[in-house]
């Protein structure tokens, strides 16, 4: 690789738009293939189970099934923040289940007031594109807003009388607070759990970097094909001392999503201190350069992981020079963030991310257009449920124009085999009530069990029990439900990714050139701290992790910008030197903990 340093200067601009190769090559193939179902799919699908099953089964119960819809809404915040630990997962839920309330009112107060359709679609694109912001803002998901424009676009065609909205809501609160103690319930059993996990994801993905570096084990250092969204640069003249791109991100993304949870969880405890001192030899064998050795092997890094992941003690890492300070950094850093100051910080970031100069906007502006577009043309067709064109439109948008084209596909796919299955499970559905609610219960846990292998695959399962929830109020026909269904769907994917592909994102450049400066401003600060012999330890471990952190930012932001069309053309050769300069500066800041210890055995504690 290259070692020019990166150039302070702004990159040209052509006069001209381009089509950028990402946007390009909208290659169906490979939105549809399917990936490795997720490590922690089985949590969410069991959990939106749970959550639903008890609601469900009292009002079966009490004969009042028609009222499922409302319940169904607090429920479904179980699929909420099963990545966060429970410290922050029990913050997240609560705000989404007051969230989901929230948009549910306004549907059902709208409701109540109005049936001008025309009306009743403006405000379901509206509180669209508002919950597609927030969601990508607070970053809140999978699942993201979709299930909140689900909601209450569905509510919003509901008949609806003002005296029974307080009982409504009360259903969806009561359900939101039964959803919000089942996914804290495993906190109970294994309070770790979350940070273990991302741990175990820091350690494999640092095993394939440093396998990377060693001629002697590519076979590890290439897992083979995945199912990503992003564009992916692939590998660039990488030797036995590069890792290459995708490797290095890869494991720089996953290192720092480490940090966060562990900085997120709490006060420290003996596990934890176990993690955390597992993340620093992570941390080692990913800026580390030449072959890996000692702790930092492959090898050792795959078994710590796999100890981690499991249910047993976690493993107690050799001694390496330096832990100890940046231990000490990270409680610190842990003391600023809950502290008032950091608090604030956190939310004028957030204020930030929704400011006026938010790439964010577009975005919304997209999801906008293309929902209220997509609910107008169904209505001058005759369909009696815009509001599922509504849901497939927003559903559409991605963080750029390749990701929502992808997304497009994909839905559409699922949606169209979904109402084959629809239309075969009907008869046993309508054997008895109690046939409904299991039939919906199943197709709930295999959305969640089925969407991480792909998008389309889980709408397969969406879709049924989508249709099936209108069954709750009554009979309908059967091939009422379907052809509104086909109907919806082609509708609103083909004006929703219409939307998409007029409203330009012109910002995502923008973001690329914030992120550069912050990457270059983050490597200096690293590189006068490692320069400066009397700089604290703790200074040297935070600079490293912001300098990390930028380089997470700057790649995310250059994948975004590269699936967008229509814009300035990316700084590419600036964006590359930013990258090689920046891991550079780490690998600097790895001799300084001297070589780490060769351990004879993994201890457990």
């Amino acid at each position: 690789m290259s070692d020019t340093p990166a150039r302070p200067g702004r990159p040209s601009v052509r006069k001209l738009p381009q089509l950028p190769s990402a946007v390009r090559g909208l290659a169906p193939a490979s939105a549809l293939r399917l990936s490795r179902p997720s490590d922690t799919w089985f949590k969410p699908a069991l959990s939106v189970v749970v959550a639903s099953a008890v609601p469900h089964l009292t009002l079966l119960a009490v004969g009042r099934l028609d009222l499922i819809v409302y319940t169904m809404a607090g429920s479904l915040c179980a699929l909420y923040g099963h990545g966060l630990p429970y410290a922050r997962r029990a913050r997240a839920v609560a705000g989404v289940v007051l969230g989901m309330a929230a948009g549910l009112a306004v549907s059902l107060v709208t409701a109540s007031l109005t049936g001008s359709t025309a009306v009743l679609i403006a405000v379901g694109a509206l509180l669209a594109a508002v919950q597609k912001v927030l969601c990508d803002a607070t970053r809140i998901g999978p699942p993201g807003h979709v299930i909140f424009t689900f909601v209450s676009s569905a509510a919003l065609f509901a008949p609806q009388r003002l005296g029974q909205i307080p009982g409504h809501l009360a259903l969806t609160l009561g359900a939101g607070a039964f959803a919000w103690l089942v996914a804290l319930a495993p906190a109970l059993v294994r309070r770790e759990g979350p940070e273990r996990r991302a741990v175990a994801r820091a350690l494999e993905a640092a095993a394939v970097c440093a396998a990377a570096r060693d001629p002697r084990d590519r076979s590890a250092a290439n897992p083979g094909p995945r199912n990503r969204d992003a564009a992916d640069p692939g590998p660039r003249h990488h030797n036995a001392a590069d890792p290459g791109p995708r490797h290095r991100h890869a494991a720089a993304a996953a290192v720092h999503a480490a940090w966060q949870c562990l900085l997120a969880s709490g006060r420290p405890t003996p596990v934890r201190r176990s993690l955390e001192r597992l993340v620093v030899h992570a941390e080692e064998a990913f800026v580390a350069p030449g072959p890996a050795t000692g702790a930092a092997h492959p090898e050792r890094l795959r078994a710590w992981a796999a100890m981690t992941r499991g249910r047993g003690p976690v493993p107690t890492p050799p001694p390496a020079p330096g832990t100890a300070d940046e231990l000490y950094g990270i409680d610190a850093e842990r003391a600023v963030l809950r502290a008032r100051e950091g608090r604030r910080a956190a939310r004028r970031a957030l204020l930030r991310r929704l400011g006026p100069g938010s790439p964010l906007l577009p975005v919304a502006v997209r999801t906008l257009i293309g929902c209220a577009l997509a609910g107008y043309l169904c209505a001058a067709l005759g369909v009696g449920r815009p509001y599922w064109a509504i849901v497939t439109a927003a559903s559409l948008y991605q963080a750029n124009i390749t990701l929502s084209w992808n997304r497009t596909l994909q839905r559409t796919l699922g949606n169209l085999l979904g109402v084959l299955v629809f239309a075969a499970v009907l008869p046993v559905s309508r054997i008895s009530p109690l046939a409904l609610v299991c039939c919906c219960l199943f197709f709930g846990f295999a959305a969640e069990a089925l969407i991480t292998r792909n998008y389309w695959l889980g709408s397969v399962a969406v879709t049924p029990m989508a249709l099936l929830v209108l069954e709750f109020g009554g009979a309908h026909p059967a091939g009422e439900l379907i052809g509104d269904r086909v109907l919806d769907t082609v509708l609103g994917a083909a004006t929703g990714f219409l939307a998409a592909a007029l409203v330009t994102n012109r910002r995502a450049t923008g973001r690329v050139e914030q992120a550069l400066d912050a990457t270059d401003r983050a490597r200096a600060a690293a590189e006068r701290t490692v320069a400066d012999p009397a700089a604290a330890p703790t200074e040297r471990d935070r600079t490293r992790r912001a300098l990390t952190a930028s380089l997470v930012e700057l790649r995310e932001a250059g994948d975004t910008a590269a699936g967008e069309w229509w814009q300035r053309a990316l700084p590419e050769q600036r964006l590359l030197a930013a990258e090689r300069a920046g891991h550079r500066t780490l690998a600097a800041t790895a001799p300084r903990r001297g070589p780490a210890a060769h351990a004879p055995s993994i201890g457990a504690e």
